[in-house]
Formats: C-alpha cells, structure tokens, sequence
C-alpha cells in the first residue's frame, strides 16, 4: 500500500497536527473520564501507529530520523536545566538494582521463549532471538552488535525488527497506560515513595515561582534548546564510537555531551528559565518525539513473524515478572518497574518519555537508566547469545 501521504515535511506537518488535535480535545470537559484512565501521551504514540497501518502515513521516513536525532537533544537539554541533581542521586540505587533486574528478566524470558517456541522457529531462529535480546538490554546498536556476532540471517533479522518494533514499543504503550493507575500498583507493592514524594514536592514548589512566559524566554529557551542539541550531535560525530562491538556510538556521545552540558547549566542561572516553563517545552518535544516512534510500527507487520511474535511476548512477561518480583523485595515505587523496563527494552529515547508521564521531575532518573542499561546490556546480550547457542546446538 502506497501511504496516502509520503513527503518528509507534509509527514511532520501530519504528526504535528496529532500531536495538537490530541492535547486539545485531552482539555474538553466530555473527554476528561478519558483521558484520567488513558493519558492524552498514550494516544501520540498508538495514533501514528494506526495511521501507518491503514496507509495513511510511511513506516520509514527521513523525518523520523531527523525527529531522533533532533529532538531528543533538545528535550533532554531543557529538562536538565531544570534538574534537582541532589533529589535524582538519593533514587540511584534503586534505579540501578531495577535496570539490572529489567536485563536478568530479559535474558532469562529469551532462554524460556527459545525452549517454548524453539519448534516453530526457523533453524537459525536462536539467532534472531539472540539479536532481539541485544535490542531489549542494549538499544539498536547492541542488536546489530549481537547480530553481527551470531551471524543472524537477513531472512531472519526482518521479523526480528518487526517484533523489535510492534512487541517493544506496543508494551511502552502499555506501561503508558498504566501510569495512571501507579498508585494502585504502589500500595500492591507496598513501596517506599518519599523519594519520588521529595522530589516532586520541590517541582510543585518550583511551581509557586512560575511567571508568564515572554517572547524573550521562548527564544532564549528554543534557541538554547536548538543551538545546544546541534552542537552536542556535531560534536557526538566527531568523537570516535567505543568498544569492539560498539557500546559508545555517536549518538551515544551526543547524549551523554547534551546531558553533562544541561546537568552543568543546572548549576547556573541558566536554570532560572523553568519558572518561564523551560520544562514545559522539553516536554513538548519528547511527545512530539513520540509520535514518530509510534509512526513507525504496523500492527499488521506481525502477520508476517507470529511465532517470534509469541515468543516476544513471552520474553516480556518474564522480564516484568522478574522485575515486579524484586520491586516487591526492594518496596520499589512502579515508577522504577515502568522506567527500568523502558530503559532497557526503549532505550534513550523513550525512557525519559515514560519517566516524564509517571512523575514529571524524573525524566532525567529514565535518561540516567538507560545509559546504564546500554553500558550493561553488550555484555549480558552476549551471555544471553551464548545460552541461546548452547541450547540449540
């Protein structure tokens, strides 16, 4: 099917125009039962998605990448301005234990697919698998990374990359979802939140000195935002990838450079932006963000790889389990259960988003997760591929 609309620019203009008609109608009074039970953020990621299925909108287009490369920088730049630095360090542990508990899930939930499945996969499927578990505990770099290593047939990688797509992202859909029902979870758990409470107390504080914002503070704030995320992905070029497969990669480096340079203007002036709303903005483009990683997953795609499908599936009902499991032990809120698996199944680039929903302080907490899943994930990838190989040899 041809998409009905294909240009790299009427494509933004389309998602932007969701983006819009979503948080507007999200404020209309008939709506609001809605969108207590579903936030309005939901429905940025599951619109693009339909409107690819139906032929609406392409799965690949330059401008997702461009919304990837650009805007990530430029919401992680404004939301770190803004950090409590001392706040996010007294939730490290915590946030460190459940990322590592996200990646045991994973790598045991791709031994228990394999055996279950193992009968209705390819020959080589144990491959594929292999390259999903690097995706799951290490973002796309790792995938390619564990491919490569494990020699994944090209026949097998395109479902992969399907399931990659509609079972990853469909499931950050969910924990979306589930953000408003977290309190629930948290008495479930009977979790500790003074942490979370502390820090979001300093945000509804901050909130008493907010002004209006003038057309100097916008233009300070997106020329800040824009200027700095350019200047961190320039500079993420020029810095040569580390690792042998790659652990540290060019958008790695431009990542880590906006977050540094953002967590150091936290401790300037710079900072005072926020009461102009400076978040505000970030915020606005991670949701924008999102649209284009909905846009690119079709629900239909999974027609074509039904049992590396299940066997997805499977692999994720086991990392949530494990991951519910330690929360229980540790009385960790469901803010770490919902970030910690983003961070190790999303990555970068959606951890923050997810983070942001379910308490609007700690979209630097989900930044902080996923890199430490990334530099966790090539190792626990390999050892994964390694049980995988045995198993089918």
């Amino acid at each position: 099917m041809t998409p009905l609309i294909q240009e790299p620019m009427a494509v933004f203009g389309y998602l932007a125009a969701v983006f819009a008609a979503i948080f507007w109608v999200s404020e209309m009074p008939a709506l609001q039962k809605v969108f207590r039970i579903t936030p309005a953020v939901i429905y940025c990621y599951f619109v693009p998605t339909l409107s690819t299925t139906v032929g609406i909108i392409p799965m690949a287009s330059p401008v997702y990448e461009w919304m990837t490369r650009y805007l990530l920088p430029v919401a992680l730049l404004l939301l770190m301005i803004t950090v409590d630095l001392k706040s996010i360090l007294k939730l490290g542990r915590t946030a460190l234990i459940m990322v590592t508990a996200g990646s045991i899930g994973i790598m045991i939930g791709a031994q228990i697919a394999f055996l279950v499945f193992s009968r209705w996969l390819p020959p080589e499927g144990w491959k594929g698998l292999a390259a999903l578990t690097g995706s799951w505990i290490g973002g796309t770099a790792n995938m390619v990374a564990i491919a490569e290593s494990v020699g994944t047939p090209d026949a097998i990688m395109g479902p992969i990359i399907v399931v990659d797509t509609v079972v990853g992202y469909g499931w950050m859909g969910v924990l979306l979802f589930l953000s408003a029902w977290q309190v629930v979870f948290d008495k479930r758990l009977r979790a500790d939140t003074s942490a979370l409470a502390e820090t979001n107390k300093l945000l509804a504080d901050l909130d008493t000195h907010r002004r209006p914002a003038g057309l100097r503070d916008i233009a300070i704030i997106l020329g800040l935002g824009f200027a700095g995320a350019i200047l961190a992905v320039q500079l993420g070029e020029a810095l040569p990838a580390l690792g042998n497969p790659t652990i540290i990669s060019h958008t790695t480096w431009a990542v880590l450079l906006v977050v540094t340079g953002g967590l150091a203007l936290s401790f300037t002036p710079v900072r005072n932006l926020e009461e102009a709303g400076a978040s505000k903005l970030g915020y606005a483009a991670l949701y924008l963000l999102l649209t284009a990683i909905g846009a690119q997953g079709n629900l239909l795609e999974v027609l074509s790889a039904p049992a590396f499908f299940f066997a997805g599936v499977l692999v994720i009902t086991i990392h949530v389990a494990v991951m519910l499991a330690v929360a229980k032990i540790i009385k960790a809120p469901f803010f770490f259960v919902a970030t910690g698996s983003v961070a190790n199944i999303g990555g970068a680039g959606t951890a923050p988003i997810v983070a942001s929903v379910y308490h609007p302080a700690m979209a630097p907490v989900g930044l902080l997760m996923a890199v430490a899943g990334y530099i966790l994930g090539i190792y626990g990838a390999l050892g994964a591929a390694w049980m995988l190989g045995a198993l089918a040899g």
